[in-house]
């Protein structure tokens, strides 16, 4: 994890609408791609520092702090 480069992580977006999160973590770290995911959907294990998923509720609402993995 540590040889991730960028912001790792963006608490202060929980509470955002998830497209809006998502285009504020891309341009606060180039290296990533952020991801929408709503809560109970299945994905991956694997841990890629490309990746920042953005778990959001039915309401398109971030309900955790999105992180790099």
């Amino acid at each position: 994890m540590d040889s991730c480069s960028g912001k790792k992580s963006w608490p202060e977006l929980v509470g955002v609408y998830g497209q809006a999160a998502a285009a504020i973590i891309e341009r606060e770290n180039k290296n990533v791609n952020a991801i929408v995911v709503e809560e109970g959907s299945s994905v991956s294990g694997d841990f890629r520092c490309d990746r920042v998923r953005v778990w959001v509720d039915g309401n398109g609402v971030v309900t955790e702090v999105p992180k790099v993995g």
